[in-house]
């Protein structure tokens, strides 16, 4: 029985031998054109990457951007030589056609919000709107702007926080660039008594002496509007966005001391109410 069983072994084994012998028979060059095929793909690639991304810093294109064109040239250049390996072989591309596209639309659908935002964050970095320093709003937040990546952006605030900003929203909400300065409004009201030339005179020499406000742009100070009971002064001047608040703090408190010193008033509201007496007389 051992015998026989051993036998039997042996020749399922010379068997599996001869089918292998025959494949690699029938089909050794078409492995070996495709695997040419491939390893060529593969390096030439690399060649092509480099090439790709020397032209585009060339042109000044974005180093992020640049990269991302280069990597994906590389990967379609594999792509398109794995394909014709795979019709050297005689294997059929168009299953792998379909199923690619199948799950490109599967991940479409799934994705399609950070597709949004790395599709918005190649229009910044094409068009750039703003660049690394700037001030922006945006969405209701502010900051200095930190980096821009292709799916977000990072803007900074006063406080240090850190703000991650999808790109999407950059390109499909209103966007305030403001530079490097954000600027500061205010207002006072002083008594309608009171001498508005030399309130505005002593709020403009209160902003000028702040060492952080901008010497670019002229502070501007002047009548807002007329209320029941003050003439309110209005004022507007330019800061860096680090130090905004730390600024508008110190500008108010020097406002109200120097308004003080010159013994203008800033009145509160008030009402007269005149009490008319009975005029019927008891007879």
């Amino acid at each position: 029985m051992d015998k026989e069983l051993l036998t039997k072994e042996l020749e399922e084994v010379s068997h599996f031998y001869n089918i292998v012998i025959e494949f690699f028979t029938n089909y050794s060059f078409q492995i070996i054109g495709a695997l040419i095929i491939l390893i060529i793909g593969v390096v030439a690639s690399k060649y092509i990457q480099k090439f790709v991304l020397k032209i585009l810093l060339s042109n000044k294109i974005d180093e992020t951007l640049s990269g991302f064109i280069s990597n994906f040239v590389r990967v379609l250049v594999v792509l398109m030589m794995a394909v014709l390996a795979l019709g050297k072989l005689g294997i059929s591309i168009a299953p792998f056609i379909a199923a690619i596209g199948a799950l490109s639309l599967t991940a479409g659908l799934a994705l399609q919000g950070s597709v949004a935002n790395f599709a918005a964050g190649v229009i910044l970095v094409i068009t750039k709107p703003f660049k690394i320093g700037d001030t922006l709003t945006v969405h209701d937040v502010y900051g200095e702007v930190e980096a821009i990546k292709l799916s977000y952006s990072v803007l900074k605030n006063e406080d240090g926080e850190e703000i991650t900003i999808p790109n999407k929203y950059m390109i499909g909400d209103v966007l305030v660039n403001s530079f490097s300065y954000r600027v500061v409004e205010g207002s006072v009201g002083i008594a309608y008594d009171s001498d508005v030339a030399k309130a505005i005179e002593a709020i403009k020499s209160i902003i000028n002496a702040q060492k952080d406000v901008s010497t670019e742009n002229a502070p501007i100070v002047g009548i807002e509007k007329f209320n029941d009971s003050s003439i309110d002064i209005a004022y507007r001047y330019w800061v860096p966005t680090k130090s905004f608040f730390k600024t508008q703090y110190e500008v108010n408190l020097d406002v109200l001391q120097s308004l003080n010193q010159a013994a203008i008033t800033i009145p509160f509201p008030q009402r007269e109410i005149t009490v008319l007496g009975d005029t019927n007389v008891s007879k």
